[in-house]
């Protein structure tokens, strides 16, 4: 449970707590971001502080591990957005900005681990044999099920955005609002003029034109949201042929975009990427409920 509750605590306060513009300016938010982590990690603590130890030894159980994580996550937060500010702007940007994040988010759940090794008196081996537990349905009481289905729904919506979102890159303007493109021909029949044969003079003119439409990114958003909560709901049933269906849909719906090569390249990449993180995730719970 103390493990599971830490890491609730933190993905909480990292991918629920913080708007995308705390995100993009995180030095102007920082203070307000080590506060949302003060106060779920807070929160977990007395939670686990109450329950397993009833109250006592204050300092061991609740004052040290909160001032522990608390300092740790604003050091590693500073440290990664000094590695960030170092990127220089190109093309790998993107794959640079992801190898940071997941780095960032694998040093918190080490020091969540490191926390738990260091003030609740457990062992490596029963931090793993507590994660190999849920591998079975007698190792999962209501409460611990509760936990880990937020958990899985935090790393499939929230978490799993920012890693595409990392993937593909940001969508330039003009294919955000690409809608399709038009060609119009008009033929033109030039008149007859004195003193010349009899000749059919004609010119065609040909127009091409690009439709746009305004961009609802966090409708896109919502549509991959469920897109992969869809994919785990399909994979633990092992309805994998049905997993199909979604990509037919989406494709269904952008049919005028794929013409353009661009942006068909930027939708598939952004679609497998999804579909396999929800994948991953499906095979997650799979194991664990079956």
């Amino acid at each position: 449970m103390t493990e599971l509750l830490l890491l609730l605590a933190h993905l909480i306060a990292d991918f629920w707590l913080q708007s995308d513009q705390m995100v993009k300016n995180k030095t102007k938010y920082l203070k307000k971001h080590f506060l949302h982590h003060l106060l779920t990690t807070g929160i977990a603590l007395a939670i686990i502080w109450a329950y397993l130890y009833e109250f006592r030894n204050i300092i061991t159980y609740f004052i040290l591990p909160l001032v522990f994580i608390s300092i740790t996550h604003l050091l590693i937060d500073v440290l990664k957005i000094k590695l960030i500010d170092s990127i220089p702007k190109g093309s790998a940007d993107n794959l640079k900005g992801l190898g940071y994040f997941l780095l960032d988010q694998v040093l918190h759940l080490m020091i969540i681990l490191t926390a738990c090794i260091l003030f609740f008196h457990m062992t490596v081996t029963d931090i793993a044999a507590s994660f190999l537990d849920l591998y079975g349905i007698q190792g999962l009481s209501l409460f611990h099920t509760l936990l880990f289905m937020i958990i899985i729904y935090i790393l499939a919506t929230s978490v799993s955005g920012h890693i595409v979102k990392y993937i593909i890159g940001s969508l330039p303007s003009e294919l955000a609002n690409f809608e399709g493109e038009l060609t119009l021909k008009n033929q033109l029949n030039g008149g007859k003029e004195k003193n010349q044969p009899k000749t059919k003079v004609s010119f065609t003119e040909e127009y091409h034109y690009f439709t746009y439409s305004t961009p609802l990114r966090s409708r896109g958003k919502l549509i991959g949201y469920i897109e992969r909560l869809l994919v785990i709901i399909l994979t633990v049933i092992g309805a994998y042929p049905s997993i199909a269906f979604i990509i037919a849909a989406k494709s269904i719906a952008r049919f005028k975009q794929l013409d353009d090569r661009n942006w068909a390249e930027y939708f598939l990449l952004g679609t497998l990427s999804s579909i396999f993180l929800g994948l991953v995730l499906g095979l997650v719970v799979q194991g664990i409920i079956k």
